[in-house]
């Protein structure tokens, strides 16, 4: 590898990361509060699937040994149902809060990516959840983008860190 590749990727990854405060001041400016509504309804929707599938995660366990939906191992599968309900519960409550929700609403996106593709798709017809996930989904996309808003933890303690540091 020589110097100029170097100053070649130190150049992509500012410019990067200028493009990343560029969305991120838009997204701070153009906020409408509507949006942190919606945007604590659809946490309060992710905790809600969260909890509802860890109450009944054997059930699910087991429709998905009995018709083969995975060939992987009972253990595997459990696992992985633990790991979708844990994102959506932790990640459902840091996007109601407004806490880190650019984070929480990249880590959830695989989970709703694969209910409406892999999941939702093989239903019949009329599939209200297919919907929800489409739903949920393109919000997540928006949440990615514009933020968290000023009806938020993230708002909150970065208006307190201003403060501080006016102080000073």
């Amino acid at each position: 590898m020589t110097y100029e590749n170097d100053v070649d990727i130190k150049i992509v990854n500012q410019t990067s990361m200028i493009n990343i405060e560029k969305i991120n001041r838009w997204g701070d400016r153009h906020h409408p509060k509507i949006i942190d509504i919606i945007r604590m309804l659809v946490g309060l929707l992710l905790v809600i699937k969260g909890y509802v599938y860890f109450n009944n995660a054997g059930y699910i366990r087991e429709s998905i040994i009995q018709y083969k939906l995975i060939r992987e191992s009972p253990d595997v599968i459990m696992a992985i149902i633990y790991y979708t309900t844990y994102i959506q519960l932790v990640g459902g409550t840091l996007i109601f809060l407004g806490l880190l929700t650019r984070i929480a609403a990249i880590c959830i996106l695989p989970i709703i990516i694969g209910a409406v593709f892999f999941v939702n798709v093989l239903a019949p017809y009329f599939n209200s959840e297919l919907w929800l996930s489409i739903l949920v989904l393109a919000l997540l996309l928006l949440f990615i983008i514009i933020g968290s808003g000023p009806l938020s933890l993230d708002y909150l303690l970065s208006d307190i860190k201003r403060n501080d540091s006016n102080k000073i």
